[in-house]
C-alpha cells in the first residue's frame, strides 16, 4: 500500500493487544458469541462533502476486504434520526458502533445504550465529551486549528498587510473538534491580537457548519466592520467558500485571505483561482483505515492496544490521532497524488490554467 503523505502520530498503532486494559471492554464476551456486524452513523452530508466522498467509500472498502456484515447511515443532521438509526442497529445485532455525533448529549445517549446492550463503540472523528466509547479515532485537531492560525498569518504577510483586522468563521458549538480548532488557531492568532500586530474583527460560531447560514453571517460581518475585514478564519473548506461568495460579491475575493480545511474539491478550486489561502487535509482513507481496523476487532469480541489516549474528563479514551498537513497551492498536487481527489474532478474547464500552473500535470 502506497503510503500517503500523512504520518500516523500513534506508537505501536492498533497493535493487537488481548492482555492491555485500554479500555472499557463490557461487550466483547458478548461480541464474540456473535456474527460480526459493524454499524457506522455519519452526521450530515452538508457541512462536508467527506462524509458521503470520501469517509463512506473508505469504511465500506474496508469492511468489504475484511469480509464483515456492516450497515452505514447518514443522520442528516436529525438528532431523531441518529437515534433511530442507532436504535435499529442495536436491534439489528450490531457487534459494533461507530459513530459521528452531532452533539455530546446524543450522542452520549446512544453510546450508553449501545453499550448496555453489549456492544462496543467507536467516537469517529468527533469525540463524545462525557460519553463512554471505547474508542476515539480522529486527528490532532488542534494541531489543524494551528495550521489554519499560521497560514493565515502567512498569507498576510505575502499580503503585505498592516495591522490587519481578522474576523472568525468558527464551526459549530455542538461540535468539540470546532473547539479545538479554535484552541488551536487562538494559540497563533491571539498573541498577534494581544500585541496589537493585529486587530480582532467579528467573529461568530456557524450553527451546524451550515454554508448558507455562514454566508448569512459573513455578510453581516462585513457589513459590521464597514467593509474592513482583511483575513478571515474559517474553519473548514465550506465555510470558507461561503466567505469567498460574499467576497465576490464585493469584489474583493482574491485580496482577503481565507482558510479552510478537508481539502475538498471545492476547496482546492478556490486555492487554485487565488481566492482561498489553504486549507488543511487529513487524509481520510488514513483515518478510516484506523477506525475499520479496530471496527473489525471489536466486531469479532477482540481488543487493540493503539498506544495513546486523550482525557474526557477523569477518563482515559485509548485514541488514535492522526497528524493533518497545510496545504497551499504549490502542494493541491500532493493532494492529487494522494489519492483523495481526482485530477479530473479538481481541474475541470474553468480550473485548467491554473492547474497547470500550479504544476498538476
Amino acid at each position: 500500500m502506497r503510503k500517503g503523505i500523512l504520518t500516523i502520530a500513534a506508537v505501536g498503532l492498533l497493535t493487537t493487544g488481548g492482555l492491555t486494559a485500554c479500555g472499557d471492554d463490557s461487550g466483547d464476551k458478548a461480541a464474540s458469541a456473535k456474527t460480526p456486524k459493524i454499524g457506522v452513523i455519519l452526521p450530515d452530508s452538508k457541512s462536508s462533502a467527506r462524509w458521503e466522498t470520501a469517509d463512506r467509500r473508505f469504511l465500506e472498502e474496508a469492511f468489504k476486504a475484511a469480509g464483515v456484515q456492516y450497515d452505514i447511515q447518514n443522520a442528516q443532521n436529525d438528532k431523531t434520526a441518529f437515534q433511530t438509526i442507532a436504535d435499529q442497529m442495536i436491534t439489528s445485532g450490531v457487534t459494533a458502533l461507530m459513530i459521528v455525533n452531532l452533539d455530546s448529549g446524543t450522542g452520549k445517549a446512544v453510546l450508553d445504550k449501545a453499550k448496555s446492550q453489549g456492544v462496543a463503540t467507536i467516537d469517529y472523528d468527533r469525540l463524545t465529551l462525557g460519553g463512554s466509547a471505547q474508542y476515539y479515532v480522529s486527528f490532532d485537531n488542534e494541531t489543524v486549528g494551528k495550521l489554519q492560525g499560521e497560514g493565515l498569518s502567512k498569507c498576510l504577510t505575502e499580503k503585505g498587510a498592516k495591522n490587519p483586522v481578522v474576523a472568525y468563521l468558527n464551526g459549530s458549538p455542538t461540535d468539540n473538534n470546532a473547539t479545538l480548532f479554535k484552541a488551536g488557531y487562538d494559540s497563533v492568532l491571539k498573541p498577534k491580537f494581544d500585541s496589537k500586530e493585529y486587530v480582532k474583527g467579528p467573529e461568530d460560531a456557524v450553527p451546524a457548519w451550515d454554508n448558507a447560514q455562514a454566508a448569512t453571517i459573513f455578510e453581516q460581518q462585513l457589513t459590521t466592520a464597514n467593509g474592513k475585514i482583511d483575513g478571515v478564519l474559517a474553519a473548514n473548506d465550506g465555510l470558507g467558500n461561503a466567505a469567498i461568495s460574499i467576497l465576490k460579491k464585493n469584489k474583493l475575493n482574491g485580496k482577503v485571505p481565507v482558510t479552510g480545511q478537508d481539502a475538498s474539491t471545492e476547496g482546492l478550486q478556490n486555492i487554485l483561482a487565488g481566492d482561498q489561502c489553504m486549507t488543511v487535509y487529513k487524509a481520510v482513507r488514513e483515518e478510516a483505515k484506523a477506525a475499520s481496523d479496530l471496527a473489525i476487532a471489536l466486531a469479532k469480541g477482540e481488543k487493540k492496544d493503539t498506544g495513546q489516549t486523550v482525557k474526557d474528563g477523569d477518563r482515559d479514551v485509548p485514541s488514535v490521532l492522526l497528524t493533518p498537513k497545510a496545504i497551499y497551492r504549490e502542494s493541491v498536487k500532493d493532494v492529487i497524488a494522494d489519492g483523495y481527489v481526482t485530477k479530473e474532478e479538481v481541474c475541470t474547464a474553468a480550473y485548467t490554467k491554473f492547474c497547470a500552473e500550479a504544476g498538476i500535470s
